[in-house]
């Protein structure tokens, strides 16, 4: 928790593989989430459409709560595939973890 906001740091490859796993910890992480959240990407290296569907997920809970999803610190080749997707017009994004917990205040 930063500021009151949940920030979840996501990591490595995700893939159809271990998109489940990565559901499940992302599930478990925001079960309980009363507040605004951030998924930071920066150690990222991969994330496959299944990966994607996780993500989209997640904001479904938050969406339906009223409360604030923000993805940042993307890297590139990830970004190029959720602009492709339009998640970009879904998931805020934004380019840092400080811009993103400002960005769930306003």
């Amino acid at each position: 928790m930063i500021d009151g906001v949940l920030v979840i740091h996501v990591g490595g490859h995700i893939d159809g593989v271990n998109a489940q796993e990565f559901q499940r910890g992302l599930n478990q992480r925001i079960q309980n989430a009363d507040g605004p959240a951030v998924l930071d990407f920066k150690n990222l290296t991969y994330i496959s459409s299944a990966g994607l569907r996780s993500i989209l997920l997640a904001a479904k809970v938050f969406r339906d709560k009223n409360k604030k999803f923000v993805l940042c610190s993307l890297p590139e080749t990830a970004l190029q595939v959720i602009r492709i997707s339009g998640f970009d017009k879904i998931i805020e994004i934004q380019e840092s973890q400080s811009t993103a917990i400002a960005a769930t205040t306003n």
